[in-house]
């Protein structure tokens, strides 16, 4: 495994973080397929395992058992500042906003339960989980920064936002004295490049650590044409993202699966290899040991100039989709 700092912050992740979506109780939230507790914290073992330091969950994933999972794992397998845990908290509610909730007031409510959720006093990213709309950012970024003075809190991170909202928060923390955001949680994979136009290059400029979710494409850069899964027939979401272009994508995919046979490797394998070419640490869902052993794999293998440029030719603009589109 090898090791980096976190854009602008003194946390040293690992290049692989293992994405936590996937674990939590089945009947608490949006995913039927995710894993039990014994199931998760075998496949976090084994990411510990492998020198994974680097743990992301949210409050979100599956009524907050996700969370809850993760950090009775962690607290059982390994001593607490030997790992980087981030989470998410979300918008604030209709009923928050009715009652008069400050954005402020919102963090620091999100952050209790996720501290309790996780079982710990601190974490190490706070993110938040996509741009809220309905609040200042104002409020927002002093609510993370009373969390960062206070301890619970070490570093901030943002997913699901423009660049231009990204400058836009960081310019007004600088004025003001306040945290900034080091992170970004996008989404980014060989079959969705959009973050490529004005993310990653700004990104760059700032020293902003970019740690993108869907990695995989939920699978799909993982497998051949007619090859399946349990989560590839249920998760709905990632077919409302991915099904319009599975004609176009395909091509790529192909591509990664001919590279795959060359290389002697997993098509995992080859399409991290191209992400952690563009990115600091992608997250990785893992519901199977393969999953996380892969990814961890993925990490030794260098691609040729030309293997990058063979199997990002064929790639068309697509539309934004998800969390993205409907705030579009």
């Amino acid at each position: 495994m090898e090791y980096t700092k976190l854009g602008n912050s003194d946390l040293t992740v690992s290049r692989i973080c293992m994405g936590c979506m996937g674990f939590g109780a089945a009947g608490a939230g949006q995913h039927s397929w995710t894993l039990d507790e014994a199931s998760s914290r075998e496949i976090i073992r084994r990411g510990l395992e492998l020198g994974v330091n680097f743990f992301d969950t949210a409050i979100a994933y599956q009524g907050g058992t996700s969370e809850q999972f993760v950090g009775r794992a962690l607290r059982d397998l390994v001593r607490r500042d030997e790992v980087v845990v981030a989470t998410k908290f979300l918008p604030r509610t209709d009923a928050e906003i009715e009652a008069g909730v400050s954005g402020q007031a919102h963090v620091q409510t999100m952050l209790e339960r996720s501290l309790h959720n996780l079982g710990m006093d601190y974490v190490d990213l706070y993110i938040c989980h996509m741009w809220d709309y309905r609040t200042p950012i104002y409020e927002i970024l002093e609510g993370l920064n009373n969390a960062v003075r206070a301890g619970k809190v070490r570093a901030i991170g943002i997913s699901n936002c423009y660049a231009w909202q990204l400058a836009k928060a960081n310019a007004l923390a600088e004025r003001e004295g306040f945290a900034k955001f080091v992170s970004v949680q996008g989404h980014y994979n060989l079959i969705f490049r959009e973050e490529e136009r004005e993310m990653a290059p700004y990104c760059r400029e700032e020293n902003i650590a970019m740690t993108p979710y869907s990695a995989l494409a939920g699978g799909r850069l993982a497998k051949r044409a007619g090859e399946t899964s349990k989560r590839l027939e249920e998760d709905r979401y990632a077919k409302s993202k991915y099904d319009a272009t599975a004609a176009q994508d395909g091509m790529i995919i192909d591509r990664v699966a001919e590279l795959a046979e060359r290389h002697g490797v997993s098509m995992t394998e080859i399409s991290l290899a191209w992400l952690l070419t563009k990115t600091t640490a992608p997250v990785v869902g893992a519901t199977k040991l393969h999953h996380i052993e892969g990814a961890a794999k993925a990490v030794g293998l260098t691609l040729s100039a030309q293997e990058i440029a063979y199997l990002e030719e064929p790639y068309v603009p697509h539309k934004l989709v998800g969390v993205m589109a409907e705030n579009h």
